[in-house]
């Protein structure tokens, strides 16, 4: 009786097979990074602009509440940006980086958040300050406040002088942004 010497049924795989699956693996994942990056901006945008609308809710409910004017303001250093949320006028506190706010002259800083320079989603304000009112919340300026990424494609919330914050993302229209 003779053996065969190359058995019918083969065990493992080939080089040439494993070069071809780590090749499909290494494309497929190569397309799937970048829109996880994408991803990761979208949530952040997002997140940062969940936590803008409700500072800016906050600070009106706070003037009410501790019968006081508070306001928000918006601070741009060669570090980064951050906004403030206290009591008395905006000359009385600043923000120069991370960490809290400093305030002088009985003013007291009630929350602050920095973003350096670098960070993917930045925030800007068409205004230095708003001014929340002790008795009916209204809103001494009303302004737009953007949470914008590198993307671009931002997320507004404009204030009125009732106090009234309403959110929305702006058509682009030609290159132009358009309130919604």
């Amino acid at each position: 009786m003779q053996r065969n010497r190359f058995p019918s049924c083969q065990r493992g795989l080939t080089l040439i097979e494993a070069c071809i699956v780590l090749a499909i693996a290494s494309i497929l994942v190569g397309t799937a990074v970048p829109s996880f990056q994408e991803s990761k901006v979208k949530r952040m945008r997002d997140g940062i602009a969940a936590e803008l609308a409700t500072d800016l809710h906050y600070v009106r409910s706070e003037a009410v509440a501790r019968n006081e004017g508070v306001r928000i303001s918006f601070y741009s250093t060669g570090a980064g940006r951050c906004r403030v949320i206290h009591t008395g006028p905006r000359s009385d506190c600043r923000c120069d980086g991370p960490g809290p706010a400093q305030c002088s002259n009985g003013s007291v800083a009630l929350k602050s958040v920095f973003l350096p320079v670098d960070h993917p989603v930045q925030v800007t304000a068409n205004v230095s300050t708003m001014r929340f009112d002790e008795t009916n919340g209204t809103a001494t300026t009303g302004g737009t406040v953007c949470v914008v990424p590198a993307s671009g494609k931002e997320i507004r919330h404009v204030v009125n002088i009732m106090g009234r914050v309403r959110s929305c993302s702006p058509k682009v229209a030609g290159g132009v942004c358009e309130l919604c």
